[in-house]
Formats: C-alpha cells, sequence, structure tokens
C-alpha cells in the first residue's frame, strides 16, 4: 500500500542539492518554500532574485528528479520564481489632526497618504492567455460575503452559456473547493501549467487544491503573491475555447495580493460587495479608493445581506438600509444587486452547491442571474 510521500525523507534528499549562492544544502539555505505533498503529488516553490533565475534553472531541473524519484510521488513539480519590486508606494505623512485642540483635550497625529502621490495605472498588466474579461469582487472587509457573490456569479454566467473560470484569490482564507464541491489533486499540461478543476460550468483554481488540506499558510507577502502568480498562470483556455469571463476572488482588504494582481493582471472591470452598515461601507470605501488610483474601473456596487423577507413576504432591513446605493451614487457607478439573507443561500454554499444552479426560483438566485446579466 502507498503511504504517500514522506516528508523528512525529501527534505534529507534535497539538502543534498548545492545551493549556488550560499554554498548551503537547499534545505538547509530555506530554499524549499511551500513544501506540499498531497496523495501522490509533491511540489514546492524555489524562489529567488530575479537575477538569479537562469541560474538556479539547473538546480530546480535537479530538485525536481528528486522529488519524481522519491518512494510514494507520483507527481513532481518545483516552481522557480521571483519576486519583482514593485513600483513605490505613495509616501505617508504625520499630519496633526488639528491645529489648536480644544482644552483639556489632546490632539491626536493621524497618519494620512501623501495628497500628490498616485498609484498609476500598471502599463504592464496583461490577461492570461484564452481570458477575454477580467472581472475582480472585492470589498475592504471580511465576511461580507464576496465568496458567495463570486461562486454564484461565476454559475450565473455558466448558465447564460458563458465560458468561465474562477481563481480563489485567497491565499491565506480559500473557500472555492467548499463552495464548489470540489476535492482531489489538480493536474498539470504539458508547460507544467495548473489546469483549473471544474464543476457547475465552472473552471475553478485555488491554493485549497494545492496545500495540504487543514494546514495554515504561514507566509510572508512575496510568498503569497508568488503562489497567486502561479495559480494566474493556470491553464484556464485555448484559442480555440477561450474564457468569456474570469472571476477574480479576492481576499480582504488592500495588502499585498490585491497590489500584484492590479500591477500583474489586466482587469476590465471591479465589482465592490458590502453589507448595507457603515462599518463595512468604510472598508468597502478603502477598497474602491484603492483600484481607483490605479486606474481599474470600478463597474457598480454589490448589497449582500440586503433584507430578510418573512413568511408574509415583508423585507426586513436587519442591517440597515440604503447605504450601498448612497455609497454607489457617491462613487458614481450603479447599484448592481441587493442579494437577500436566505437560508437556501447558505445551505447551498455549506453543501458544495450554488444556489443559482440548484435552486433557481429563489429570490437571491434570481438577483444573482440579473446580475450576471448585467456584467456580460
Amino acid at each position: 500500500m502507498n503511504e504517500g510521500p514522506d516528508r523528512t525523507a525529501i527534505l534529507k534528499a534535497l539538502d543534498a542539492i548545492v545551493d549556488p549562492k550560499s554554498g548551503k544544502g537547499l534545505t538547509s539555505a530555506g530554499l524549499v518554500r511551500g513544501l506540499v505533498l498531497r496523495g501522490g503529488r509533491a511540489a514546492f516553490m524555489l524562489e529567488v532574485a530575479p537575477a538569479d533565475i537562469e541560474l538556479y534553472r539547473p538546480v530546480r531541473d535537479r530538485a525536481e528528479e528528486i522529488l519524481a524519484n522519491a518512494d510514494g510521488v507520483e507527481l513532481a513539480q518545483v516552481v522557480l520564481t521571483s519576486e519583482v519590486q514593485a513600483p513605490s508606494m505613495p509616501s505617508l505623512q504625520v499630519t496633526p489632526r488639528r491645529q489648536a485642540p480644544p482644552a483639556g483635550r489632546g490632539g491626536r497625529a493621524r497618519v494620512a497618504e501623501d495628497p500628490q502621490a498616485k498609484l498609476h495605472p500598471m502599463v504592464d498588466a496583461v490577461k492570461p492567455p484564452h481570458v477575454k474579461k477580467v472581472i475582480a469582487i472585492a470589498s475592504g472587509k471580511g465576511g461580507v460575503g464576496k465568496s458567495t457573490v463570486s461562486t454564484n456569479l461565476a454559475a450565473a454566467f455558466a448558465r447564460l452559456g458563458k465560458r468561465v473560470g474562477l481563481l480563489d484569490a485567497d491565499i491565506y482564507g480559500p473557500s472555492a473547493p467548499t463552495m464548489f464541491g470540489l476535492d482531489g489533486d489538480p493536474t498539470f499540461d504539458e508547460e507544467k501549467r495548473l489546469n483549473p478543476m471544474e464543476a457547475w460550468g465552472v473552471k475553478v483554481m485555488s491554493i485549497g487544491f494545492i496545500v495540504e488540506p487543514g494546514t495554515a499558510n504561514i507566509w510572508r507577502g512575496p510568498m503569497a503573491s508568488s503562489a497567486l502568480r502561479t495559480l494566474l498562470n493556470s491553464n484556464w483556455g485555448s484559442e480555440e475555447e477561450p474564457l468569456d469571463v474570469l472571476i477574480l476572488d479576492l481576499p480582504p482588504g488592500t495588502g499585498d495580493i490585491q497590489l500584484t494582481l492590479v500591477q500583474k493582471l489586466k482587469m476590465d472591470g471591479v465589482v465592490i460587495v458590502s453589507t448595507p452598515q457603515e462599518i463595512a461601507l468604510i472598508d468597502a470605501r478603502r477598497a474602491a479608493t484603492m483600484f481607483e488610483k490605479t486606474g481599474a474601473p470600478i463597474l457598480g456596487v454589490v448589497e449582500n445581506m440586503a433584507y430578510f423577507a418573512d413568511s408574509s413576504g415583508v423585507r426586513v432591513p436587519i442591517f440597515g438600509s440604503g447605504g450601498a446605493r448612497a455609497e454607489a451614487e457617491r462613487l458614481g457607478v450603479p447599484l448592481l444587486a441587493e442579494i437577500p439573507i436566505e437560508v437556501p443561500l447558505r445551505e447551498a454554499c455549506d453543501a458544495g452547491r450554488p444556489l443559482v444552479a440548484t435552486n433557481t426560483e429563489s429570490a437571491a438566485a434570481q438577483a444573482f442571474m440579473e446580475l450576471a446579466r448585467k456584467l456580460s
């Protein structure tokens, strides 16, 4: 019976490869990053400086050979990658909140963006091969339902006859495998690109397919960005059958992952997701500001958890009302959808069945379908 690859044995074998820069073994030099042993697959990232890529190609090839010959390994991959220095970010300056604080109250300093600084549009950004349109689903706050919107929007596009893919860009908290009911290991094409898995008419790629289940991805920003670039370079389509649309399910916030995507990926637009609460809208504004500064078009706002319909059909605005519409007006973009709170929607997400594919008559499913039509 195949018990799978042995981590200790593999790390020891990789340490026999000499790092050409430090003279240490590859493992001892800390170059074996993100080692994944899952089923019969063994993979890790070899991250080096951009100037050293050619120097480390033979190292990568030797490491793959060692992995491939290890007991229990059926598929071996070593991703050679480098972190290119990003353009400089806006400088920060500390300014007093008030020139003269009221008596008895101390003035509080704040960190503010330099008003002269801009994040200019990234002219080198490109789309993945054989992808016609890229739409990002974003917000500044976790828990507002970006993944729910992304999953059901992708499935709605599929119902409209589109060739659609979804990239789960949340490296630290991937949810696409659960929401699409997918499990198992991805395969690779002849160019060693990942082949997305497919469910409900959607091609899906997520770090959750690659890392060992239940493990935490304790990665610094450069490592997470490198992993994201690997996912982006997946085999999304062909010249004969390109994707009509690729949905990006972004993590919350405005950090490394979002900036990597802005720098590397040409987006056709961004959809901002928020709940009606002011606390969620505050963070949604931050996300919108980042995309505005980078030149990514904001297509509109989606209000999730907009209301709950009671047994008599009366809409109850549990989290308030009108906030997302007002924010859309402030941004000068449309309010694209108001998604209600529904028990079937929660159940569908947990069960790995997109609501729009399994309960087409529900109010939420119809709202997702209308959203897909507006974005087509």
